[in-house]
């Protein structure tokens, strides 16, 4: 009783030390990786197991919680929705590896990947990731930039992908993609993130802390995501506000029915 006791101690001690910021190294031959550069970059920290596999909820809401200061419900529920990958029936785990099954969370029209017909859709693609970029167009990148990235991916993916799909779901998880520099290494009160913090994590898959970046200093909610994945929705729409018709402009031109 007590071996067991002090087994599952230990255990939890392990499980609370795992990762840190300094501990970067990257992905080797063997080790697993997906689409998403949040999990491959805390695997690479070792926040998550560095080979990419046995993800659990113990060990996810470690990761999400210790390095990016997400609350436990919250990480609780990126782990339930990442589950689904695994397509072994009463999974208690999924691996990166999983997530790269396509139109399951990993879509067409990724910020850095390439799309699932043209191959290979979970490495980091430099061309697709400039596309992206070539919209931030400022030191600090705003919500409507990181949008102009968005659109730009869907219409090159739309018109040169002859399989191309994009589900309400799809865009659903999009805009939480989006959001995600914001919420992690941005100012969320303003909505907008220091660009050169963005084009590392991207390009290195690697916490930005050598350029100054911290977590944030309080605990992101649910709540904080929602709303900025709802001012980068705003920020797609190619719709204007109506300006408010001055009076002069309300009086009918006889001359415009003919």
């Amino acid at each position: 009783m007590k071996l067991s006791i002090l087994s599952t101690t230990l255990a939890i001690a392990f499980a609370n030390a795992q990762g840190s910021l300094e501990g970067w190294t990257p992905a080797g031959p063997t080790d697993l990786r997906g689409p998403c550069p949040m999990m491959n970059t805390l695997a690479n920290h070792g926040f998550l197991p560095h080979d990419g596999g046995n993800i659990t909820k113990e060990n996810a809401v470690h990761a999400l919680t210790t390095a990016i200061n997400f609350n436990t419900s919250l990480a609780t529920l990126m782990w339930e929705q990442a589950l689904i990958a695994n397509p072994e029936p009463n999974a208690t785990f999924f691996t990166l590896d999983n997530l790269n099954r396509h139109n399951v969370l990993e879509h067409d029209a990724s910020m850095s990947r390439s799309d699932a017909f043209f191959g290979n859709n979970h490495i980091f693609n430099q061309s697709i990731f400039d596309t992206t970029r070539a919209y931030w167009t400022a030191d600090t990148l705003t919500a409507d930039m990181l949008a102009n990235g968005k659109i730009a991916r869907q219409l090159a993916s739309k018109s040169t992908n002859p399989e191309y799909s994009f589900t309400t779901t799809n865009e659903a998880f999009s805009l939480g993609e989006v959001a995600a520099p914001i919420i992690v290494f941005g100012d969320m009160a303003t909505a907008t993130v220091n660009k050169s913090f963005v084009e590392f994590f991207f390009e290195n898959e690697k916490l930005p802390s050598k350029l100054g970046w911290t977590k944030q200093a309080d605990v992101v909610q649910l709540a904080d995501t929602a709303r900025i994945a709802a001012i980068i929705n705003n920020a797609t729409s190619l719709i204007t506000p109506i300006a408010p018709i001055a009076a002069a402009a309300k009086r009918r031109d006889l001359h415009s029915v003919w």
